[in-house]
């Protein structure tokens, strides 16, 4: 099971371009900067709905690259 995990991943990485691993590091950079925000609470509501959007707009395409890879037909 393990084995097959990392198998997929190595494909996935394999068929990625520097496009899909920016979304990767955008992706998680809003994760953790809403998670950990500092941001004085006059401007917090602000900040983690930026970092909302990004995540959101970041997650959804790694997410159907992810799916059309683990679920392609074998040919």
């Amino acid at each position: 099971m393990f084995r097959k995990l990392l198998d997929f991943g190595n494909d996935y990485a394999r068929k990625s371009t520097w496009k899909d691993f920016a979304l990767v590091k955008l992706c998680l950079f809003s994760m953790g900067f809403a998670a950990g925000t500092a941001v004085p609470k006059k401007h917090r509501k602000k900040a983690i709905a930026a970092s909302g959007a990004v995540f959101a707009l970041t997650y959804i395409p790694l997410l159907y690259k992810v799916f059309r890879t683990a679920f392609r037909k074998e040919a």
